[in-house]
């Protein structure tokens, strides 16, 4: 089975639009685009009054080296949402088709899935939340087409073993695309899955600067998958999805300074999640702090409602994750600076009366 028969036919047939910088090669003087023909005040030569580039390719040479890819195998978007719509549009019929995932997990996907009118098959991870791979091929129908897995996962921080994604990854061939979604592997411990796919040309890998890469406000991520998925969802994206400013932000964060930059503050993170990990584990009501590979840490409360109190008062925002199955008790703490994280625990210490004496 060739990777595409799982994506929808009206998809494959579609004709995309023509948008007009892609019209345009060659050309000096722009007039085809009905752009302005001045930049606008204070644009210090991004040149925001043209449309940018479909797929920017300065940008996607610099994301396929720095995942080791090919470049038809990456496709640049608006942060990881953007290619889970994609993918969801293109592989699901609203009505007929499914998805699985293994909560608790990411949001998004059955929320993208809800709105293309695809159903949601649950196989919940095990009390350890650990991801079970037998029960997640049996739980996939004919009327799967995709089946999500996060790792490291959010919001547990779970990392599933690349011997288990391998295994998915034979046990789905001819089935259904494995969507690896990877935004916080580069905290984890054992790498990424980017150079599998060219073994399973049904492994689609995302992956996000939004958080190692620092640029979460300006929301670049990227699909890596077999070129004809990548073509494929070319077809149904947005004429223009990146701005310019979102794009010459990403090329200086990928600069050889900007990477420098990106390791060391990786380091950090790594670091204090032992530090702060190891000082949560020794408070009193504190129940737990599950193992991360991720740059946050969710921990089990003796009082969840109280701890997030004492750090609401001492103006501290964190993740509250009571709503997911397995975590009733828990809150998420993102990794933050030294100084951040000795307030977080400053403020877990003592009573909500000393947070705010």
């Amino acid at each position: 089975m060739n990777v595409l028969d799982l994506a929808r036919p009206e998809i494959r047939a579609l004709t995309p639009y023509s948008s007009a910088r892609m019209e345009a090669r060659g050309g000096a003087v722009l007039l085809n685009a009905n752009e302005s023909a001045w930049p606008p005040t204070g644009d210090t030569g991004i040149g925001c009054n043209r449309y940018p580039e479909p797929q920017p390719p300065e940008l996607v040479a610099a994301l396929a080296r720095l995942y080791g890819v090919r470049e038809a195998q990456l496709l640049v978007g608006r942060g990881s949402d953007e290619a889970i719509d994609l993918l969801m549009r293109a592989f699901c019929r609203a009505g007929h088709d499914a998805i699985v995932i293994q909560p608790p997990t990411f949001g998004m996907y059955a929320v993208s899935a809800h709105i293309q009118g695809a159903e949601v098959i649950t196989v919940p991870l095990g009390a350890d939340f650990a991801l079970d791979v037998e029960a997640t091929l049996a739980a996939v129908t004919p009327a799967v087409k995709l089946v999500f897995v996060c790792t490291p996962n959010n919001p547990t921080g779970t990392q599933v073993p690349r011997r288990d994604l391998e295994r998915l990854a034979q046990g789905l061939a001819g089935r259904a695309l494995l969507v690896v979604d990877e935004a916080y592997v580069e905290f984890a411990d054992e790498a990424g899955m980017a150079d599998a796919l060219d073994r399973f040309e049904h492994l689609v890998v995302l992956r996000t600067l939004s958080k190692a890469w620092a640029l979460a406000g300006a929301r670049v991520g990227c699909l890596l998958g077999h070129p004809d998925v990548v073509a494929l969802l070319r077809r149904i994206m947005a004429p223009y999805p990146l701005p310019r400013p979102s794009v010459a932000a990403a090329l200086l964060a990928l600069s050889g300074w900007g990477q420098t930059n990106a390791r060391a503050h990786l380091m950090v993170v790594r670091n204090e999640r032992a530090r702060v990990g190891a000082a949560l584990a020794r408070m009193d009501g504190v129940h737990a702090v599950l193992p991360s590979q991720a740059n946050f840490l969710t921990v089990r409360f003796a009082d969840a409602s109280d701890a997030f109190a004492r750090l609401s008062a001492a103006g501290i925002v964190v993740r509250d994750v009571r709503r997911y199955p397995g975590l009733e008790d828990a809150l998420r703490i993102t990794i933050g600076t030294p100084q951040q994280n000795d307030g977080v625990l400053a403020a877990l210490r003592g009573p909500v009366a000393e947070v705010l004496a």
